[in-house]
């Protein structure tokens, strides 16, 4: 029999790969020549073929510990089950368990959705998963998981007055319960019958001026602004364009036709799913006038710089930072409550529909980017119809000039 110091002191002769020190019982201590210690021990399950079951390395697994586990594995054998298939059918119970866990389906779902979803969008959501899903959900399984646990998780991110992010939750988890519905891992989802049970979110849209005389005198304190040129001439054209606040600060002059008065914004630029910023058309933006001139301004400060109209200060081969524009606005005195970068595009859309008549809401809707609105959408989008597009860009830009200029504005008159 084997002594600890025997299991200490043992090495492996250098003519062999391995060697081995029998204990009783068929226990042993396995040497290889690299200096590893293991534990075996060796039966025959069947009588006749040896077959060993792996017990642990030494000195992890001390020599008591080593005998300890042979008799457990001897009683289980000779209760006619063999130790060794004994252990995989655990393991396998175990691996078939843990796929069961919240976590583990949640990431299965994850996995195979987010090849299909924009790339901030898959971030966005295993990161809010791992925040507060999974530290209180992430280990029980998926079918013991009832509609009072996973409330008391969407509270408790309600009170620290996350509101929106609890009904995102809210509509992960039940994604991820409809994926175990579909697997046979779970039959219900709990989030389902919490609908209309958290607090509602309130909705605030992005502020936006848009009572014309006031639009003239935010036009007259961005021309009047003592900052950078870059950064007036980006909210100007914010104001112009109309294009989502990313889209103007990431704007490159290659994607600029000056002559044909257009830019084209790829696919892969806009807000969009991901099959449609890989496989969808480019947003074309007609130019008027105006913005021609403004981007003619901007042509010596930028276009030897690099690729961006509107570089980064710190390099030219990053875009204009995505708070310059908002800074700027505050500096102005727009607080976030009165107008923002974003309301540009509110701003536009609003007055076009009340103060420049005939020009048809799909057009704007168009220019906008937004999803199509109706049976005329999809056509307006196409390049055949630019001309609605030119005529509408730049009778917006002169209606600007107008509200500029202090031009006389006749309310319309209430329905």
């Amino acid at each position: 029999m084997l002594t600890d110091a025997d299991c200490r002191n043992a090495t492996c002769p250098p003519d062999k790969p391995r060697a081995r020190l029998a204990d009783s019982g068929g226990l042993y201590l396995e040497v290889a020549r690299s200096g590893g210690k293991r534990w075996f021990w060796k039966f025959y399950p069947d009588g006749k073929k040896e077959s060993r079951l792996a017990l642990g390395s030494y000195p992890e697994v001390g020599l008591k510990a080593a005998r300890a586990a042979r008799d457990e594995a001897r009683k289980l054998h000779k209760a006619g089950t063999n130790p060794v298939q004994k252990r995989q059918a655990d393991k396998a119970t175990a691996a078939e368990s843990n796929a069961t866990t919240f976590e583990a389906v949640a990431r299965e779902f994850h996995a195979t959705k987010r090849e299909g979803w924009s790339d901030s969008h898959a971030r966005q959501w295993l990161r809010c998963s791992e925040k507060d899903l999974f530290p209180a959900l992430g280990t029980l399984p998926l079918d013991k998981i009832k509609a009072p646990a996973l409330r008391a998780v969407l509270t408790k991110v309600q009170a620290r007055g996350a509101m929106q992010l609890a009904h995102d939750l809210r509509e992960f988890a039940g994604q991820v319960f409809k994926h175990g519905i579909a697997t046979g891992r779970c039959e219900s989802n709990p989030a389902a019958a919490l609908a209309g049970t958290l607090k509602p979110v309130q909705v605030r849209h992005m502020a936006a001026i848009l009572e014309p005389a006031k639009v003239g005198e935010l036009l007259r304190d961005i021309d009047g602004y003592g900052g950078q040129p870059a950064t007036r001439a980006a909210l100007l054209l914010a104001a112009l364009l109309f294009q989502r606040p990313g889209n103007i600060r990431c704007m490159e002059w290659a994607h600029i036709d000056m002559e044909a008065a257009l830019w084209t914004i790829p696919a892969a630029a806009m807000k969009r799913r991901k099959h449609a910023k890989a496989n969808g058309r480019p947003h074309l933006v007609p130019l008027s006038r105006q913005a021609l001139a403004l981007l003619a301004e901007m042509q010596p400060l930028s276009a030897h710089r690099g690729p961006y109209v509107f570089p980064s200060l710190l390099s030219a081969q990053r875009p204009m930072s995505d708070n310059t524009m908002r800074n700027a606005l505050r500096r102005l005195g727009y607080s976030n409550e009165e107008q923002t970068v974003h309301g540009f595009r509110a701003m536009a859309r609003t007055l076009i529909a009340e103060r420049l008549p005939g020009i048809p809401a799909d057009v704007v809707e168009a220019q906008l980017a937004h999803g199509k609105t109706g049976p005329l959408g999809m056509a307006y989008d196409r390049a055949e119809f630019m001309d609605q597009r030119r005529q509408t860009m730049q009778a917006w830009a002169d209606y600007l000039d107008r509200l500029r200029e202090g031009a006389k504005v006749v309310p319309l008159r209430a329905a």
